[in-house]
């Protein structure tokens, strides 16, 4: 008898060897430093060093910041995933006009978050999830920048 294949991730990857943890809060500006707190609390549990630790409490902030102040959400869900090569920060949120976007901000101190997680992570984008105009804003960081988990 065949024996049943172990489940897969979306990403491919076999369950057993990603690491997950997700935290819902409310879309606030106070719940950006709790979900920055979170984030580290849980990289700390996976053995994950300190280096690693600051470059994803910068982007769950920014990410978390975006959803706060640019979506029309009442609350975030954040999701950190350990796979083999990478650890994937995503951000959902419950919409907004439009998507993400980097844009040149002068002088302006707000504004630089997108441009903050595109010069720290391998890849970045986002995903409607087909419930209205919600989506998914995510980033990759690979093992190697930073110590690894």
């Amino acid at each position: 008898m065949a024996q049943r294949p172990e489940p897969l991730t979306d990403t491919g990857i076999r369950t057993d060897d990603v690491r997950r943890f997700a935290f819902e809060l409310p879309a606030l500006t106070a719940s950006v430093a709790r979900a920055r707190r979170l984030a580290e609390e849980r990289l700390i549990l996976w053995g994950c060093g300190p280096g690693i630790r600051d470059t994803v409490a910068l982007v769950v902030s920014e990410l978390v910041t975006n959803a706060v102040v640019h979506t029309a959400s009442n609350r975030v869900i954040c999701e950190l995933r350990e796979g083999e090569d990478t650890l994937r920060i995503a951000v959902r949120d419950e919409g907004g006009p439009a998507g993400p976007r980097m844009r040149d901000c002068g002088e302006d101190e707000r504004g630089r978050g997108l441009l903050i997680v595109d010069a720290l992570c391998t890849a970045w984008g986002a995903d409607r999830t087909g419930h209205g105009t919600a989506q998914i804003v995510w980033a990759e960081l690979a093992h190697g920048m930073g110590e690894p988990c």
